[in-house]
């Protein structure tokens, strides 16, 4: 029985995936599946359970708020199960009383209460003096962040240890270098490699860096309801105190939400990653359409529908594709969150539920890159034999000696030797 069911469900599952709107869901969902934990409406649920929770038990271990009792062990640990063990069947839960309120995070604030029949006091300090913006932005910063230091980082390093090894092992490996396309002083394979490692890696440091920001001060940003309540309470110290306790750095001066500023921040940098993946696959296509680089036969796959010779370079293509889809979105999400009419609209609310497809599209890529660097040969043969017909790149070295040496025109002796000339190495050893 259970095999059947497992079987129906996997039956279920491929279903799904033919019938997805979106590629992310569908046809790509084994390379995103990491993701649908943290940026699914599931995700976005737990979340703010988990939120709405700590906040809960913060409150209680204030001794100010006298009207809400410390909670005993066995509370605690109730409250705590609740977040450690949400599943989807408690994400459907919330759905399901959303139908009735129409608000998303009420129906998260009844499904906890829901928990405490009987418990008046606990009840009654469940979102207390909250908005729901508090709610939202400090689970936006908590996905954003989990994908940062548990997916995107991961990947970025295993990326960037693969060039990393690219470029040692060729770093004596001599190539033409090919400016405005056309050939030009030799470089070293190795050397080429390393400049896109260091581009990547002062980015990925960056993107390390950000602070990621919380507010969590009320309705339009002013404790208004905290001091009508508790006056004797410092607001300003509990709520830093308490979005710190979720790894995250607080934004005290704000309307009613988080401007969002590190937020483009975030995008912006993770955008300027992408370009330099997106620089690096063009350069990569183009190498390997000089014969400078080869790919490694996979047995089964097909290149061609009607040419069988050919072995295309699909996974650098595919990745520059994701990386301009993903860079879209970053780009529109840094234009965009950080603009809100008067002290609240509600545009950014649809919006950032796209983060994850954004960076959806970043983690296919990547995949795709390290697949594709995983499969490349450098064909050292074809790259010493183009230099070996390319005599007139020495060029700007030997014109740079003549000037040295006082040699009248260097230049232009240089000039009229090599361009548009056929040289080989009789002519150049003779002038």
């Amino acid at each position: 029985m259970i095999l059947i069911l497992r079987s129906r469900w996997l039956v279920n599952m491929a279903k799904e995936k033919l019938t997805a709107i979106s590629p992310l869901d569908g046809r790509y969902a084994d390379k995103t599946k990491e993701l649908s934990r943290i940026f699914s409406e599931y995700g976005l649920i737990k979340y703010r359970v988990e939120i709405e929770i700590r906040w809960l038990q913060m409150l209680a271990n204030n001794p100010h708020i006298i009207e809400l009792d410390i909670f005993d062990i066995d509370t605690d640990s109730q409250l705590n199960q609740i977040i450690d063990n949400f599943d989807v069947d408690d994400a459907e839960s919330v759905k399901e009383i959303e139908k009735i309120t129409n608000h998303d995070v009420k129906a998260v604030e009844y499904f906890i209460s829901r928990q405490f029949k009987g418990h008046k006091n606990i009840k009654d300090f469940i979102h207390f003096g909250c908005t729901s913006e508090d709610i939202n932005n400090l689970a936006y910063a908590m996905m954003l962040k989990e994908a940062r230091d548990s997916i995107i980082k991961p990947l970025m390093n295993s990326l960037q240890s693969e060039i990393e090894s690219l470029a040692s092992k060729h770093q004596n490996t001599p190539m033409l270098s090919r400016t405005h396309g056309q050939t030009a002083s030799p470089t070293t394979v190795g050397k080429e490699f390393a400049n896109i490692l260091s581009r990547l890696n002062i980015i990925n440091i960056e993107l390390n860096e950000i602070n990621i920001y919380g507010k969590f001060n009320g309705a339009v940003g002013n404790f208004n309801a905290h001091h009508a309540a508790y006056p004797n309470c410092d607001w300003l110290i509990i709520s830093s105190k308490f979005i710190r306790s979720l790894g995250l750095e607080p934004n005290l001066l704000t309307t009613q939400i988080e401007p969002h500023d590190w937020m483009a921040k975030y995008c912006h940098t993770l955008i300027r990653y992408n370009t330099v993946l997106l620089d690096m696959s063009r350069d990569i296509w183009g190498y390997i359409s000089l014969g400078y680089f080869k790919q490694r036969l996979e047995k089964n796959e097909v290149g061609s529908s009607t040419m069988p010779h050919k072995i295309n370079p699909i996974d650098f293509e595919n990745a520059e594709g994701n990386l301009g889809m993903a860079n879209s979105l970053l780009s529109h999400f840094a234009e965009k969150l950080p603009i809100s009419r008067f002290q609240r609209d509600l545009t950014d609310s649809t919006v950032q539920r796209n983060l994850g497809v954004a960076i959806g599209y970043g983690t296919i890529a990547i995949k795709s890159l390290l697949k594709g660097i995983n499969k490349l040969e450098i064909d050292e043969m074809a790259i010493k034999e183009d230099i070996e017909h390319r005599w007139e790149v020495l060029g700007e070295a030997i014109q740079t000696v003549m000037r040295r040496y006082g040699v009248p025109e260097p230049y232009e002796k240089l000039k009229s030797l090599t361009r548009g000339n056929e040289i080989n190495k009789s002519i150049l050893s003779n002038f």
